[in-house]
């Protein structure tokens, strides 16, 4: 189990934005995670993203990862966000865009 929890944690802290969900954003296999990939690409900043339906070592520890019980989860810079609902909320709000430019440009930055 540490091992796929070291690769989750790898997956977070080295994407600006990645999101974890059922199928992929060109063919999500539920409707939370098509919303929730949905509400990302129309930010219009790249994101990453783990097909958990591939991967049953992220399936079944992800929850443990960040406590938080159900799919798809989205972590920016890092942190869990949360999943379709709070990011919907965020993409409605305009707070998503910011959330997800600042991650890019913090990524995209030299780093000191």
């Amino acid at each position: 189990m540490e091992d796929v929890l070291e690769r989750i944690k790898q997956q977070v802290e080295s994407n600006p934005v990645v999101i974890y969900m059922k199928g992929t954003p060109e063919m999500p296999r539920c409707g939370f995670s098509h919303r929730a990939s949905q509400a990302l690409a129309a930010t219009g900043f790249p994101f990453a993203f783990v097909n958990v339906l591939e991967d049953p070592e992220i399936f079944d520890n992800l929850p443990r990862y960040a406590d938080w019980p159900t799919f798809p989860q989205i972590y920016i810079s890092g942190e869990l966000v949360g999943g379709c609902d709070i990011t919907l909320e965020l993409y409605q709000s305009g707070e998503l865009q910011k959330l997800m430019e600042e991650a890019v440009a913090k990524a995209d930055a030299p780093s000191a």
